[in-house]
């Protein structure tokens, strides 16, 4: 595979050569593409899903880490470009939104503008909190990620997880701690926020900081669960997702 080989980037177990739409699915800090693997069985024939993998995650995981979100996003819209031969949407989770933003706004420099974005679980862009979980002793970052509730106890028992788990989340904290919001960057996409009533991270003020970022309409939509919610209950949130694109891509037709 090349650099920027599509297949490298993006994993579809399923491809749908008849599917209309395709959507790019951007993971949480430390998850991979099997994040959305529930998901594949959740949606119709007429969309193809495509789920981002980040470099030093799963599979790529002799890959170095990635440790700048721009730079993160400007790989991702270069790969995503072979996709792009029809509509297609972009949905992210957590550190996943970001990237998807990031990556949606390249994608328009290019010519190439999503039916929709839906960004869940972070955020607006220029609300993004500076941290330094990124530079914090492992207990620390154990700490963060036992307080989203994210991270299996098994696993911690197990000293190479345990140490894989860190090095990658430490990465991610950092994209995400050293993100900084380029004023004036507006998607001019329809938007639409996903936000867990019980999620520690996000506000709804901070979600509906979400209408600084476009330049067309965003929409607001709340769910049952917390921090990971998507992961824990797919099917309500990818109810939505697909009445979200199905809608906006007729909108463009």
């Amino acid at each position: 595979m090349t650099p920027t080989d599509p297949a490298l980037w993006f994993r579809c177990p399923r491809p749908r050569p008849h599917a209309t739409l395709r959507l790019l699915c951007f993971p949480h800090g430390g998850g991979s593409s099997t994040a959305f693997r529930a998901w594949h069985t959740l949606i119709p024939d007429e969309v193809e899903l495509h789920a981002a993998e980040y470099p030093g995650h799963a599979e790529r995981i002799r890959e170095p880490l990635e440790h700048d979100l721009g730079r993160l996003a400007e790989r991702f819209a270069e790969a995503a470009l072979p996709l792009l031969d029809r509509p297609f949407a972009l949905y992210g989770h957590s550190l996943g939104a970001l990237v998807a933003f990031e990556t949606a706004l390249r994608l328009q420099a290019r010519g190439h503008r999503p039916v929709v974005l839906v960004a869940s679980g972070m955020p607006a862009p220029h609300l993004v909190r500076p941290g330094g979980v990124h530079r914090g002793d492992d207990a620390t970052v154990l700490a963060e990620l036992a307080r989203l509730g994210g991270v299996p106890s098994e696993l911690l028992e197990h000293q190479d997880l345990r140490d894989l788990l860190l090095r990658t989340a430490r990465a991610d904290y950092q994209l995400a701690e050293t993100y900084r919001f380029v004023p004036g960057s507006l998607l001019r996409s329809p938007i639409t926020t996903h936000r867990g009533l019980a999620d520690p991270e996000l506000t709804a003020g901070e979600a509906l900081g979400w209408e600084r970022a476009g330049a067309g309409p965003v929409t607001h939509r709340t769910f049952e669960g917390d921090h990971f919610h998507p992961v824990t209950r797919p099917a309500p949130v990818v109810a939505d997702v697909l009445a979200t694109v199905t809608a906006a891509a007729a909108a463009v037709r």
